[in-house]
Formats: structure tokens, sequence, C-alpha cells
């Protein structure tokens, strides 16, 4: 715990007091991790007390306010540990016929029936990040920290200081992993919590891994989750990568995904986000490798005080790749959103083709986006556009409906879902992508909470505090 008097800091003070924390608790945060990953995590240290936390005079936070996520009455949780218990009698996975590997964070650590890392056959590694720093140091040492930007941004410097649980994945060469692995990370506490998450997904060479990650909350109240990931794809190696975000409304979540490709590989990204209060989801590619493919789609779907900040990287540091942006929204209400995309094409790195397009429908007049599309090219043999379009739903297109009787409603319905659609049929997973439909439906019909997939009976009174975070 930070303090106790509920209320928001500035980020001033929030920084001291997470100073203070972590020398208070050093020595109950490494855990299982070595004496290299503990140099890490000093190294982050140092770095957290140099950079500034975000606030809107940074550029790439000008339009999401974040002071309101500095809390002094955060729980930060350095003793759970991992928990042996059974997920399914607090939470059960709406997608019918989805046959996966299925594995579960709680609150920041990982949960789990029988054992906190598997091995399947092919030799591939599951499970707990906590317990892989124990018993795979080796493949920890060399890949963790090595893709995300410690030393340029405070919550991924901070994340690496206060890192203890999170998803480990580590597919061999030459191994195709037979089922999706599915990742979902829970929020459940009757108090405000703060956690921090983190990711290490290694695909070896000519390997293949389909990752579903669901990111929900099982109660309505304040939570600040900062997960980073880092997502290796070495040669000739291919990631199809879900990521489906139902919180609560009083939820801030912040996902720094971090992915790397060499040589031949591919990568294909999808971020979902349905429910949320205040998600900033930041995308970051580094193509090191020639020939490497990277296909990265959003779908937004945000109304009363909700906020969505998605900020997209994509830099081409080798020739003849192509990588391919495109996010779409749909803001009601009084929602407002953010849609940041930068293509960086370095010298040498000849025919790149990047292409980069975000559009957006606002429903009300008090709904409102920011998009920034960007180029910064500095090789001439490449093919590169960007694009933006923010707009209302086509009046010719309902005229032509409501001529063929077609009631307003069911218009507006329709011409939102196939709007949204061009995103969701990207998805390769059948079952996932017919889920997302129903979803997105039922999003677009007003009738889509967090509590559809939870089994709990939680209270419908929910506090207000999203409409805090956006003042």
């Amino acid at each position: 715990m930070i303090a106790n008097n509920n209320s928001s800091l500035k980020p001033h003070a929030f920084k001291k007091a997470m100073i203070a924390l972590f020398e208070n608790k050093h020595d109950q945060i490494p855990g299982n991790s070595s004496d290299i990953i503990d140099k890490l995590r000093q190294i982050a240290f140092e770095h957290f007390k140099q950079l500034e936390l975000p606030s809107k005079t940074m550029e790439s936070w000008r339009f999401t306010n974040p002071e309101p996520l500095f809390r002094d009455d955060y729980i930060i949780d350095f003793e759970s540990k991992f928990q042996k218990i059974d997920v399914s009698k607090i939470f059960t996975c709406d997608v019918y016929d989805l046959d996966t590997y299925c594995v579960t964070l709680i609150n920041g650590w990982f949960a789990y029936k029988n054992s906190p890392l598997s091995c399947l056959k092919d030799g591939t590694i599951i499970g707990s990040l906590y317990k892989a720093m124990e018993i795979y140091p080796d493949i920890i040492e060399k890949y963790l920290g090595s893709v995300a930007k410690i030393s340029e941004q405070s919550l991924i410097s901070l994340n690496t200081v206060f890192m203890q649980d999170g998803l480990f994945i580590y597919v061999p060469d030459n191994v195709k992993v037979e089922k999706p692995v599915q990742v979902i990370n829970i929020v459940d506490s009757d108090k405000p919590v703060f956690l921090q998450p983190r990711n290490l997904i290694i695909a070896g060479k000519n390997s293949k891994l389909t990752l579903v990650h669901c990111d929900h909350s099982l109660t309505h109240n304040i939570s600040f989750t900062n997960t980073v990931s880092e997502v290796i794809l070495h040669k000739n190696a291919f990631i199809d990568h879900y990521k489906v975000q139902n919180k609560g409304r009083n939820s801030a979540l912040v996902t720094s995904m971090f992915f790397r490709q060499e040589q031949n590989s591919t990568l294909n990204n999808n971020v979902m986000t349905l429910n949320g209060g205040l998600t900033r989801n930041q995308v970051d590619l580094s193509i090191k490798g020639e020939n490497c493919t990277a296909e990265l789609n959003g779908l937004y779907l945000m109304d009363k005080y909700q906020h969505i900040d998605n900020s997209v990287f994509a830099d081409h540091a080798a020739p003849n790749s192509r990588s391919n942006q495109l996010y779409k929204g749909i803001l009601d209400d009084q929602a407002s959103g953010v849609f940041s995309g930068k293509v960086l094409v370095r010298r040498g790195s000849q025919n790149t083709m990047a292409f980069q397009n975000n559009k957006n429908i606002l429903l009300t007049d008090e709904a409102k986006i920011n998009t920034q599309p960007f180029l910064e090219i500095y090789a001439d043999d490449v093919k590169c556009s960007h694009g933006a379009t923010v707009g209302q739903l086509d009046p010719n297109a309902m005229f032509y409906m409501r001529s063929r009787g077609i009631c307003e409603r069911t218009a507006r319905q329709l011409l939102m879902y196939a709007f949204a659609s061009e995103v969701v049929k990207k998805i390769s997973i059948e079952p996932l992508k017919d889920n997302i439909n129903k979803l997105v439906e039922k999003r677009l019909k007003g009738e889509l909470s967090i509590c559809d997939q939870c089994i709990l009976n939680c209270s419908s009174k929910e506090p207000r505090f999203v409409q805090n975070i956006l003042d």
C-alpha cells in the first residue's frame, strides 16, 4: 500500500512514492529471479528515477490525461505468489468450440490447477514467468528486457522494477503449437489495486504460435494494470496474436506490447477493445530482418465516458519488408479516443511497403477522436501511405435502407456492424471470430457489459471513477 487517504497524486508525488516503495520492499520483490535479472531491475530503477511519468505535456500523451491514474491508495501485493485454485469457479470463457491451452493470471499472479509451468510433448513451455525464472534462468536472462524500451519510457521501467509474475511461453525451433494458447488476465479485488504483469513470449526458428490474450474485470472497483509484453519472432517464425479487452468502467489498463521480428517472420496482431474506463494500447514493432510481414489491426467500441488511446509504431530497420496498420473505432455518448500511428523507415531499408489507416465514426456531437498518422522515411525505394477519416454514419446509406423499410435503429446497427466487420473478419480462429462478431453486435446494441462472461453475482451499482480519469 502506498498510503491511505484515497486521493489522486501529481506524477512527481506518485514517482516519489514508487521510489520509496522499492527502496523499502526491494528484498521482497526478486523472488526466483537470478542475479542478472536483479541487475536488470536495478538498471530499470535508475532509469525510472531519471524519467518523467506520463503527463499531458508530453507529445505522446497530450490527448490523454494520465494524472488521475496516480493515486495514493493502491494496494501492491508482493507476497501472493502464484495461486493453486480452480479458475472455472470464478470465470468461464464463453467462446464455444474454442480448443486452447488456457492459462490464467489473477491480480497479476499465475493461477493453476496442477502446475505453474507446463512442458508440452513438442517441447513448448507455457506458464508462470515467476516459476520460469527458477527453472529456466538461461532463457529468461537472454530475452527478458531485450525488446522493451526500459530506458525510454517510465511506465516500462517501472514495470521492470516491480515485475514478478506473468505469462511465459517458449516455442522451440521447428515447432508448430497445435492449439492456440489462451491467457486470461483477471482483475478481482475489493480494493484499489496496482498490477504490473510481465509477459515474455519467444517463438523459435520456423515455429508457429497462436495466442489469445483476454483482459477482464470481475468487479467494478478501481484498478490500474500496467502490463508489458515482450514478443520475439526468430527466423521464419509465425505468431497470430489476439488481444480482447473487456474491462470495467473504473479500470485503467495500459498495455505495452513490444515485438521484434527477424528474417522472414510473420506477425498478425489484433487488438479488440470492447469495454474499459481508460485504456491505452501501445504496439511497438521492430523489424530487424528482411522479408518480414506484419499486420497490425485494431477495433475499439467506446461509449459513456470511456477513453481509448492506441499508439502504434512500426520501425523498419531492414529492407524488403511490409507492415500494414488498420484501426477502426466507433465512439458514442461522451467517449473519447486517440490514434497515434507512426512508421519509421530507416536508411538502407529499401523496398519497404508500409501502410496505415485509421477510420472513425462518431455517433454524437460530444464524442471525439484525435488521430495522428505519421511517416518518417529515410529510404527512396519505398511504398508508404497513411490516412485517417472521422465522420458520422453515411446519410445516403441510411436513406437507402430507410427507403427499403428498415427502421432507423436497425439501419444504424447494420452500418456500424459493417464498418467494424472489416477488422473482425481478419480473425483466423473461426470460433473466436464468431464470438467477437456476437460481442460486437451486442456492444453496438448497448447490451454488452463486463459481466457477460463472469459467473459471479456482482453488484450492479457502479462508482463513477472513470469520469474523474477523463477530467
